[in-house]
């Protein structure tokens, strides 16, 4: 894809300050009216290992975390050893003279190798070790073209919350390493325009706490699980300001039953989580569907098994969404394709959770939950969506029946305390009063007979749930060489992909995207499929999981399928080049 723009990677050790770096550069570029998309790539120890971030900005919107990189800043070694060789022709490489050597590294043509003391001059400004970084920074500034006046503005926002003395140092050293390339070579001559036009720089995660608050959340409990943590960490600061009450509890088994328990008084809660912390909220999350309780669970999955790749980026969850709790139940899973979508479906999972009284799960991932995004905005006049309340469905004068049998599957929900509406919410299977049927069952008609409706009225609620979802959305020219399957996160880079091929190849390809997985819109899907000359399902998971789903809902196969599960993302290239080959 075609287009002015700006490539950054920072590397270093973990503790070295490259996330921090990176993520003043990002603002920077967004201040200075850039789009801008961060992949950080870290290692799960608090010092030490390797960690690096790559910031790209350009014009008009990126789709992912581009390719190679223009300007590299190595803040040790390692990081010079393996990223060096990456950095685009006529790029720079700017580093510490005095600790690192490029000697022997094989670099592209006319890349700048900018080394200067980085820590002699930033001794200057601070004691501090990672002032070099700062210094590292505004040479990136000025290589980009970028005012430095923007510059102190981000630092204020990064650093606001400490002294005026340590905005004021960190401004100085990037003055002196912006000074150093003017004087040394100067721009790298982009040629992008910065148009100063503000707006959002956010992460997945952050995008899906906004969600949350404006779809009326007043609690969150929580166990800190990376890529999900920062979801309570960003609640935790700005819950008391709007009513939420947050709890980091002691396990997740405790986050789900806390979270249940208060959907079930009509608190409207939510949940997070990753693969491992999911899986030991699994039977209670199953107690959500049987009691009937609204609750919204958050995902974001990394690589697994077990811990398997802590800080990698995976989507291997989705048969462990499909199947959390014992026995059949219904639920709704949600998978938003951008930060936009994780802003929107949270909020409109909290409506699902409360219209069909039942959990609802959002899935992302670590390469949407933590990377940061350049938005437009989100529209936060969400509609409260309560359902159907017992005051709405009957009198204190009737016998309440709490899981009546209903023609949609939605009974008339009440909350503790309203008079006259008392009822029992057992785990086990019950009747229409909510009185437990499980210890009589013994084969006796009458009660095998309850349990059928009692399992019918609950699963009729997918039917709502699916007219309530949408299908799946057709990207690209409506006639296409090859149809690309996808959901959730990959969509970025499967649409650069498919500009990619267009420019680049005249080939025209489309893709097939899903952001609501579960229930399934089997009848979108199969209208689709049909009219694709060939099919290729692209996912990030070995075994194609979603494909699988597909295949059992409506008995279509894709002819290819490409899985990605190294922890990393897609990149654009790679996906064009597997197109390439299947379409020979």
């Amino acid at each position: 894809m075609s287009q002015k723009e700006l490539v950054f990677r920072i590397g270093g050790a973990a503790g070295d300050g490259s996330a921090s770096t990176a993520e003043s550069l990002a603002k920077v570029c967004t201040r200075s009216g850039l789009y801008v998309f961060t992949y950080t790539s870290y290692q799960s120890v608090i010092r030490g290992g390797h960690s690096w971030v790559q910031v790209r900005a350009a014009e008009e919107p990126v789709l992912s975390q581009g390719e190679r990189p223009q300007v590299l800043i190595c803040l040790n070694q390692p990081t010079a050893d393996i990223h060096a060789p990456q950095v685009r022709e006529n790029g720079a490489i700017i580093y510490d003279s005095d600790t690192i050597k490029l000697d022997g590294l094989r670099l592209a043509e006319g890349v700048r190798k900018i080394g200067f003391p980085l820590g002699r001059l930033a001794r200057e400004f601070s004691n501090n070790a990672l002032m070099k970084n700062t210094v590292a920074l505004g040479a990136a500034v000025r290589l980009f073209d970028m005012d430095l006046a923007v510059v102190e503005s981000a630092f204020a926002t990064v650093w606001g919350d400490k002294k005026r003395e340590i905005v004021d140092a960190n401004v100085k050293a990037a003055a002196a390493g912006y000074k150093y390339v003017e004087e040394n070579g100067g721009s790298l001559n982009l040629g992008l325009r910065h148009s100063g036009k503000a707006r959002l720089l956010i992460t997945g995660n952050q995008a899906i706490a906004l969600g949350a608050l404006a779809a009326g959340c007043k609690f969150l409990a929580q166990y800190p699980m990376t890529p999900a943590s920062s979801i309570m960490h960003w609640m935790a600061d700005h819950a008391p300001k709007h009513g939420v009450v947050v709890k980091q509890v002691e396990d997740e088994l405790a986050a789900i039953n806390m979270a249940i328990g208060a959907g079930f008084a009509g608190v409207r809660s939510m949940t997070a989580t990753s693969g491992g912390g999911f899986s030991l909220m699994v039977e209670g999350i199953g107690q959500g569907g049987m009691v009937e309780a609204p609750v919204v669970a958050v995902l974001a999955q990394r690589a697994g098994p077990s811990t398997g790749l802590p800080t990698k980026t995976e989507q291997g969850d989705l048969n462990l969404a499909l199947g959390a709790g014992q026995g059949d139940w219904p639920r709704a899973i949600l998978a938003p394709r951008n930060t936009d979508e994780c802003f929107r479906l949270t909020a409109e999972a909290f409506n699902l959770a409360e219209v069909y009284q039942t959990p609802v799960i959002v899935m992302s991932d670590l390469y949407l939950s933590e990377g940061y995004r350049t938005v437009e905005g989100f529209d936060f006049n969400v509609p409260i969506i309560r359902g159907l309340l017992a005051a709405d469905g009957g009198t204190a004068k009737d016998k309440y029946l709490r899981y009546k049998i209903t023609e949609s599957g939605v009974s008339p929900r009440a909350l503790p305390g309203q008079p006259g509406f008392q009822f029992d919410a057992g785990t086990d299977e019950h009747d229409e009063k909510g009185e437990l049927i499980s210890d009589v069952l013994a084969g006796i008609p009458e009660w095998v007979e309850i349990r059928k409706q009692m399992m019918d009225k609950r699963m009729r609620k997918l039917d709502g749930l699916r007219r309530d979802t949408k299908g799946p959305e057709l990207w690209g020219p409506e006639k296409a060489d090859i149809t690309l399957i996808s959901w959730g996160s990959t969509q970025g880079p499967l649409r650069e992909a498919i500009l990619d091929l267009q420019e680049a190849d005249g080939l025209p390809v489309n893709s097939l995207e899903y952001a609501y997985l579960f229930p399934f819109h089997a009848d979108e899907t199969t209208a689709a499929l049909k009219r694709a000359k060939r099919t290729m399902s692209v996912e990030g998971n070995f075994t194609g999981q979603f494909s699988r789903l597909l295949t059992a809902e409506t008995g279509i196969r894709p002819d290819h399928f490409f899985g990605k599960y190294d922890g990393e993302p897609f990149y654009p290239s790679e996906i064009a080049a597997k197109v390439r080959e299947v379409l020979g």
